[in-house]
């Protein structure tokens, strides 16, 4: 059974910072996209930042470039979300999130591609205050 589990989330004043984790269990955690989404209530989910596992390849939402950063630990089965500058429009449930692609290794389709992903966390909420 996949499970990815997020935490980390929690309440900071603008300008503060958080580190978001993802546990994921129950996957093979190679070829394959991940990604952080975010969901404000009243919006649209939004993709904010992704990683494809075998080569590292990043890509951000401009509305978080320089500001977020994404890593992982491939050997523990982690995802991370460093969130930096956090600002109050950052308010929001985020949700960690992946799905396999062996063939397409380009993080371009990981952010491309957001109705493939089929495995999600329960999310974890980030509250900024200003």
């Amino acid at each position: 059974q996949v499970q990815l589990v997020e935490s980390g989330g929690g309440s900071v004043q603008a300008g503060g910072s958080l580190r978001l984790s993802c546990a994921v269990s129950g996957y093979t955690y190679s070829s394959s996209c991940m990604g952080w989404f975010r969901q404000a209530p009243g919006k649209e989910r939004e993709g904010v930042a992704f990683v494809y596992t075998d080569s590292s390849s990043t890509y951000y939402a401009d509305s978080v470039k320089g500001r977020f950063t994404i890593s992982q630990d491939n050997a523990k089965n982690m995802l991370y979300l460093q969130m930096n500058s956090l600002k109050p429009e950052d308010t929001a449930m985020y949700y960690c999130a992946a799905f396999f692609s062996p063939f397409r290794g380009n993080v371009g389709y990981c952010y491309t591609l957001t109705n493939r992903y089929n495995y999600w966390g329960q999310g974890t909420q980030v509250t900024v205050s200003s």
